[in-house]
């Protein structure tokens, strides 16, 4: 058994960060995390600058790409304009997102959900006659910051029409970090119910109150294949109170290979990026992973407990 972790630190990570990386760092950091065995790597949104200052620069991070093979790189876009930037700034993957509730929708695109749908319809059958890989975000799919407890009837039924106008993977987020693990699993086997199984079903989650990871592993044990991570725990969303950084993509790596489900991620790479990444924004971030290091048995320890095996344990 495998599973995709998409690396967001790059966008979801720097978007929220009173720091403003350079053009340059932004593409250390990318280079590292592909070196690192990230093979799916968001570099970017399509967004205006006014509204997310960190990401005005998407387009000369992506013209000064060093893409690695077997890397693909990814936009975030949330309207027409930026699929359109996305498009000429040559992403491998087009990410399109909205909330799929309405007063968290109108705040970030100004739109309700339907619109956002219908557009997200067009540009789908516009994708893949351009041979793009599409991702669709669902939004708030789990907790809106406005209106409370979301029906879930209505998220599913958001991901039975992405899968339906041909998106190549559904992604359901708690933007807000409000999950819990029942409703993670809940969800993502009603959304693989609901698509028939065409399409894979990942999982954004936000570590705002602590569930982040517990929701990942419901959501890997319901089915979910596809899990967005950020380096380090990095980020927020700039348009939803109190919400925090993505699980650290570190913690996402350690779990699953303990587990004995592949990642292909070099961990001790991936927690050299984090420390430098922490460096870099000039303050400490979140990921406990990238603290205690890897566990490793030393051979001395090993072959003590060998010597001793039966003797008397404290706990």
């Amino acid at each position: 058994m495998a599973v995709q972790i998409q690396e967001v630190g790059p966008r979801d990570g720097l978007q929220n960060e009173a720091t403003l990386l350079s053009t340059g760092q932004k593409l250390a950091l990318i280079d590292r995390l592909a070196r690192a065995g990230l093979r799916r790597i968001e570099a970017g949104s399509f967004v205006h600058p006014r509204a997310v200052p960190a990401m005005a620069d998407s387009d000369q991070v992506f013209a000064r790409l060093e893409r690695h093979p077997g890397v693909a790189y990814g936009g975030l876009v949330l309207n027409e304009r930026g699929y359109r930037r996305a498009v000429a700034a040559q992403v491998d993957e087009v990410h399109f997102s909205f909330a799929v509730t309405e007063s968290f929708n109108r705040r970030n695109q100004r739109a309700r959900p339907e619109e956002s749908m219908a557009l997200a319809a067009s540009l789908a059958q516009e994708g893949r006659t351009q041979g793009l890989r599409l991702t669709l975000t669902l939004g708030a799919a789990f907790g809106c910051p406005f209106e409370g407890p979301v029906d879930e009837g209505q998220v599913i039924e958001y991901a039975r029409q992405g899968a339906e106008v041909g998106f190549d993977e559904i992604v359901l987020a708690d933007t807000i970090g409000v999950g819990v693990p029942s409703q993670a699993a809940r969800l993502v086997r009603r959304a693989i119910e609901a698509t028939g199984g065409r399409v894979p079903i990942g999982v954004h989650l936000h570590n705002t109150r602590n569930t982040g990871l517990a929701n990942a592993y419901a959501a890997l044990e319901a089915g979910a294949v596809v899990f967005d991570a950020s380096v380090g725990g990095l980020g927020g969303c700039p348009f939803a109170p109190k919400a925090t950084g993505n699980i650290a993509t570190e913690a996402l790596v350690y779990m699953p290979d303990g587990m004995g489900v592949a990642t292909g991620i070099d961990l001790d790479a991936l927690l050299a990026a984090a420390r430098w990444l922490e460096e870099q924004v000039g303050h400490p971030l979140e990921g406990m992973v990238m603290k205690a290091g890897p566990f490793r048995a030393a051979p001395q320890a090993a072959e003590g407990a060998e010597a001793h095996a039966g003797g008397p344990h404290a706990g």
